[in-house]
């Protein structure tokens, strides 16, 4: 494939803009809405097709049942002589990756909005009971004006449902990989905010807290290292909070991603999408869904207006 490709007699490619195991990325054009989209692309791969196939259709479904402004939207799968493909919205940013890369550590107050807006995202995740079991700096996209948006659900895993996981197979990005998922043990909502704290602790830091320099040793030290302090400067409670987060035992980190955004300042007004179960599949809504709390306070929505978003990964 190259710039101009078709896909689906509808979108047309344009430039390369990311590549991973099982996919590669181009931003594009929806011709049916002129639109500028971004569309992920399998890589056929004749020994690991089957497996590639059901866990991009997984993607496909797991990310059509979220809803949320730090959720990088999708709009559309199909397949096209034998490719399938993932259509979604184009972010104008960068992934925290390279913004780490080019700037190092961040100061505590910006750290305090990605990290927030993160947990947002993956409190939304797990109220449609999704794990992500991959978040790392290069799958949290940063639009030029702070804007989060997590993407990436290509091994996320629904809580009641099988995965498509082969016997000995790790997955999960060696760096950012719980201890339990480093052992073997499935992953919960609790091993996606131990990732997060690893993401915060090298945001605070400028440095990833866990690389023994091979995929083995790192994920073996994140269950038998404590990682390194945090730079004095750091602000005590935010120190306090990815201490918590990279807690060994799952049942000792904060109780939920809510928890996590409401100790890095994220007000009410913020989380009332997550209260109210924003996460839910787009078919869940119905005429009688409460528009009041527990409490009859008026429950608030973020806004989910403004200008089309898009993915660069």
């Amino acid at each position: 494939m190259s710039e101009g490709f078709v896909l689906g007699d509808r979108y047309v490619l344009g430039a390369r803009i990311a590549s991973g195991g099982m996919a590669d990325v181009w931003a594009g054009t929806d011709q049916v809405l002129q639109r500028s989209v971004a569309i992920k692309v399998m890589r056929p791969d004749t020994g690991h097709e089957e497996l590639f196939a059901k866990r991009f259709r997984d993607e496909a479904v797991h990310s059509a049942a979220l809803l949320h402004t730090n959720i990088a939207t999708l709009f559309d799968y199909g397949e096209d002589d034998g490719l399938a493909f993932l259509v979604m919205e184009l972010v104008r940013g960068e992934p925290l990756s390279l913004l780490l890369r080019r700037r190092g550590a961040l100061p505590a107050p910006e750290v305090r909005s990605l990290l927030g807006q993160a947990a947002l995202a993956l409190g939304v995740a797990h109220e449609a009971r999704v794990v992500h079991r991959d978040v790392k700096p290069a799958n949290i996209l940063v639009r030029p004006d702070g804007l989060v948006k997590l993407t990436d659900f290509g091994i996320a895993r629904a809580l009641d449902a099988a995965g498509h996981t082969r016997v000995g197979e790790m997955l999960g990005t060696p760096h950012y990989i719980s201890p339990e998922q480093a052992m073997g043990e499935s992953a919960t909502g609790a091993s996606d905010l131990y990732a997060l704290g690893v993401v915060a602790h090298e945001m605070l830091s400028g440095r990833r807290p866990f690389d023994r320099g091979t995929p083995v040793a790192t994920a073996l030290s994140h269950v038998n290292e404590p990682p390194p302090p945090l730079p004095d400067d750091v602000p005590h409670d935010l120190a306090e909070l990815v201490t918590d987060c990279l807690s060994k035992d799952p049942a000792a980190r904060p109780e939920n991603a809510r928890e996590v955004a409401r100790r890095v300042g994220i007000g009410e007004h913020e989380m009332a999408g997550l209260a109210l179960g924003l996460a839910i599949a787009l078919d869940g809504w119905s005429d009688d869904s409460p528009d009041t709390d527990s409490d009859g306070s008026v429950l608030r929505f973020p806004d989910l207006g403004g200008p089309t978003l898009a993915i660069e990964a």
